[in-house]
């Protein structure tokens, strides 16, 4: 993995920390990031629109959520610093899942954050209040039946990564298994919603 240099910066509640570098002055929710590891440390417009959705979701705190492609675990560690009691991060990736231990080990949150290498079919025996998926359109589009059948009555789908392209597609999928529409940010390139289950 080649490694990435970036400077401390804040997005909404969070101050993003390149490890070994102090922490600035004033800083927000801090999440410290290694210099190497899988995409997401905060600058793409996706991982971004989900950071300043993050702490609008009712429930949050003290809730059951599950970040599906998680990367660097940029947005796990964004869960549990808003007080999620218990994140499960899974990437199909090895790499990516070594990256996002090693991020979950800088932040001190071993007990509220599982990592895992597999796929969404490994937890679907479990139920979640909070599904987090910054993937793409054509990853969360057949797997729209499974993420909402994992997510609890009353629950919320954070998800980006899409296209702009495929934004309506996205909508009608979701909504059409009786999601609604909370909040969306529409960026450059992709589009982020946030869904409430019903």
């Amino acid at each position: 993995m080649s490694g990435r240099i970036f400077t401390s910066f804040s997005i909404g509640l969070f101050t993003i920390i390149p490890a070994g570098d102090p922490t600035p002055n004033p800083c927000g929710l801090p999440i410290v990031l290694g210099k190497k590891g899988a995409f997401g440390s905060g600058e793409h417009e996706t991982t971004a629109s989900c950071l300043e959705l993050l702490p609008a979701i009712p429930g949050i705190k003290g809730s059951h959520a599950l970040d599906l492609g998680s990367g660097t675990g940029i947005l796990a560690l964004a869960a549990a610093r808003l007080g999620a009691t218990e994140v499960l991060a899974v990437d199909l990736e090895e790499a990516a899942a070594v990256s996002c231990q090693e991020n979950v080990v800088l932040n001190n949150l071993e007990s509220q954050i599982t990592t895992l290498c597999g796929e969404l079919s490994a937890v679907e025996e479990r139920c979640f209040d909070l599904i987090l998926a910054n993937i793409y359109a054509d990853i969360l589009l057949p797997l729209a039946d499974q993420l909402v059948r994992v997510t609890h009555s009353g629950g919320h789908l954070l998800l980006s990564g899409v296209p702009l392209q495929d934004k309506f597609d996205i909508v009608q999928r979701y909504t059409r298994l009786g999601c609604s529409v909370v909040d969306s940010r529409i960026g450059e390139e992709f589009a982020t919603y946030l869904f409430v289950r019903p």
